[in-house]
């Protein structure tokens, strides 16, 4: 059977995640939510050791910690702080506090290096059948709530005036986010989550005249920084997590040069 074939499986977690990030990381990029996607990833390896004390799924444990961080820092939001401030103080407390709660995890053997940068050739057909639904419920959330989501993304005060409550969006980016970061543990690690969510996004900016045709295009590259990261970490025997990663950010400098290029040449065209 195909799906017998590691890589088979490890390409299509990787596909299946790309796609998931793509939506949400345009509205990452947008709403200039960065440290809250890496405050939501780190807060991950908290849900690890809980599930692990608990002796419950290593996702479920890592999507009600990391629904949680989105939520406490959504709530905490304009209440004094900078919000740059203190997406840094709960991003870098949550990886540390998890870190620390892992040590205590007694009888348990944990690679500690597989969830901070991700294991993608270690994926079986179970975690493949946990990440595509994870995909599927984030794809089916964004579809349906995508116009609501843009608006109140561009204008908080228009989304009022449509009958949109701006913070209910957010609740649904932020159970979207949780989500794909607990998709995404296996394939990348807590470390390197923030990166596929922000780096397709961000490469897909300069090509793109509609919100609709960013995200098609950032899954696009997702995708291809996937597989042909898998690729070159099997080529080169490196690892696979930051591999990917690495890709993608090699295809963002190729996209902000192409970018630039063809501004530059749109600017010397005589005027008609």
């Amino acid at each position: 059977m195909i799906l017998d074939d590691f890589l088979v499986r490890a390409a299509l977690a990787g596909i299946g995640v790309a796609l998931a990030a793509a939506p949400l990381g345009c509205f990452v990029v947008w709403r200039r939510m960065a440290y809250f996607g890496d405050a939501t990833a780190h807060a991950a390896i908290l849900g690890v050791a809980l599930s692990l004390v608990l002796s419950t799924s290593i996702f479920a444990g890592v999507l009600v910690i990391s629904l949680a961080m989105a939520t406490i820092v959504s709530l905490l939001s304009g209440k004094g702080y900078a919000m740059d401030t203190l997406l840094g103080v709960m991003a870098h407390s949550a990886l540390a506090f998890g870190l620390v709660a892992v040590s205590f995890v007694s009888g348990v053997r944990i690679d500690l290096m597989a969830y901070l940068f991700g294991d993608i050739l270690a994926v079986g057909k179970a975690d493949l059948a946990v990440i595509w639904t994870g995909t599927a419920l984030v794809l089916g959330l964004m579809g349906w709530r995508w116009s609501n989501l843009l608006t109140a993304t561009l204008n908080t005060d228009l989304a009022h005036a449509s009958g949109i409550d701006p913070k209910r969006e957010q609740l649904i980016l932020t159970l979207s986010l949780a989500v794909v970061v607990a998709v995404a543990l296996k394939v990348v690690g807590v470390l390197l989550i923030a990166a596929l969510l922000i780096i397709p996004a961000a490469a897909a900016r300069p090509f793109s005249r509609t919100p609709e045709a960013m995200a098609l295009l950032a899954a696009a590259i997702g995708a291809t920084a996937a597989t042909g990261g898998l690729q070159a970490a099997y080529w080169l025997d490196t690892p696979t997590g930051p591999t990917i990663v690495s890709l993608a950010a090699i295809l963002f400098a190729l996209a902000s040069l192409a970018g630039n290029a063809r501004r530059k040449a749109w600017r010397a065209e005589p005027p008609r």
